[in-house]
């Protein structure tokens, strides 16, 4: 992350490191905007708030954990935002051999599976990212995401006293 993001920087790009403040001292030198976060998720959602699309580079764990992440949430109508994997090399292949065929066997709907953008180049990929319109399913767009914000903020007491 640290030389896409210097690359970016010297190429007068934006750069905003969104870091979980537990990784705060494995985060090495960074460049332009620092934003420390309590949480992982807290992470993921300020990545949401401040991103047009996801590009996704080859990674491990972690990476797969957060492409699935705002994938799920395209698919609830929580976003619309595509995830653009950057294929060097065919890195992402049998990931995205699992993703058709998770779709020809409906385990997920063309409406999720077409979020997810691949591309062997930038160029290749900034021409594919410009070109895409998000076409979210029917049923996900009947879902009412502010409704469970009111009553999941509300507190519950609970009458935690023992008797003996």
């Amino acid at each position: 992350m640290g030389c896409v993001s210097t690359a970016a920087h010297i190429g007068g790009s934006q750069v905003l490191g969104i870091i979980p403040i537990a990784l705060g001292n494995f985060a090495g030198k960074t460049v332009g905007e620092k934003l420390r976060v309590p949480t992982m998720q807290d992470r993921i959602w300020k990545m949401l708030d401040n991103s047009d699309v996801f590009i996704v580079l080859s990674g491990g764990i972690g990476t797969l954990e957060e492409i699935f992440q705002i994938a799920s949430w395209a698919q609830l109508n929580i976003h619309h935002k595509s995830i653009g994997m950057l294929n060097v090399d065919g890195f992402f292949n049998k990931l995205l051999s699992f993703l058709d065929q998770a779709r020809e066997e409906n385990f997920i709907p063309h409406s999720a599976r077409q979020i997810f953008i691949s591309a062997s180049t930038a160029e290749e990929m900034v021409d594919k990212l410009e070109d895409f319109v998000y076409k979210p399913d029917l049923v996900a767009t009947q879902i009412d995401w502010s409704k469970g914000s009111s009553s999941s903020s509300k507190k519950h007491q609970m009458d935690l006293s023992l008797h003996l």
